[in-house]
């Protein structure tokens, strides 16, 4: 593997993530101010955090007929064992979320949507102005992804300053990412400026294969000569604590 060394402007890529949550689709049946409440309450006697399962609970009741009665009928009712799939390994590595994270997320984000606003947000003293990232940015979504409707994902059109190149990929939330071409799951691109997403999607064209393929010379465009790896990572304030690639993936 060698590294794209970055020249003139930086860029930015991004993936299922929100910057207008007036569209953020159905986990919106479980954001109220008094959910918001019951969360917070949770967290505090919790110990300070929201419990991975929690988390997964909740997006897996926004696919249920998929992420839980289908292993209702097929494991409890019919014995039969599941078959391996790695994106679902993935997937159960749940997250704790620190409670004053979660809570400003939810409060700031989805309750009162101010990070659509010039300044709404403010990180220690430092107000977020979206329309002042003039870098080029690469918004990959997915049409079947019901965390990050595309829809609503596809508003940061309209609040970034510089050009914004957005794709929507065949899959879910999680298989549209991770989309190799071998699994053809295709991909829409419309080159024409449009600020209306159903207007966007009717003059889409389809692509074969895997967005990848599309996103590679996006970024060698703005990116300089390949160069190596560093052979040792870390430095002398932060020492590397163990090889590649570490003990977390070893643990069971």
């Amino acid at each position: 593997m060698r590294l794209a060394e970055e020249q003139g402007s930086p860029h930015d890529i991004k993936g299922y993530t929100h910057q207008d949550f007036s569209d953020a689709g159905e986990i919106s049946v479980f954001i109220s101010k008094m959910d918001v409440m019951f969360l917070e309450w949770l967290m505090k006697v919790s110990g300070g955090y929201l419990d991975g399962r929690n988390m997964a609970a909740t997006f897996n009741m926004l696919r249920a007929n998929d992420l839980l009665w289908n292993y209702v009928v097929h494991n409890y009712l019919l014995g039969q064992e599941p078959p391996s799939f790695d994106l679902l390994y993935w997937n159960n590595d749940g997250t704790r979320v620190p409670g004053k994270v979660h809570s400003f997320l939810l409060r700031e984000f989805f309750l009162d949507n101010k990070l659509k606003e010039p300044g709404g947000v403010e990180v220690k003293g430092v107000a977020i102005d979206l329309g002042k990232i003039t870098t080029p940015t690469y918004v990959v979504t997915a049409d079947r992804d019901h965390i990050v409707p595309w829809r609503g994902a596809f508003l940061v059109r309209q609040l970034q300053g510089g050009p914004v190149r957005f794709v929507l990929s065949g899959g879910g939330h999680i298989a549209g990412v991770i989309s190799p071409p071998t699994k053809n799951r295709g991909y829409l691109i419309n080159e024409d400026e449009k600020q209306d997403p159903e207007a966007w999607l009717a003059g889409a064209t389809k692509h074969e294969g895997s967005w990848w393929a599309d996103w590679t010379p996006w970024l060698e465009e703005r990116s300089g000569e390949q160069i190596a790896p560093p052979a040792v990572a870390g430095n002398e304030a932060f020492e590397p604590i163990t090889d590649a690639p570490g003990i977390y993936v070893l643990e069971k």
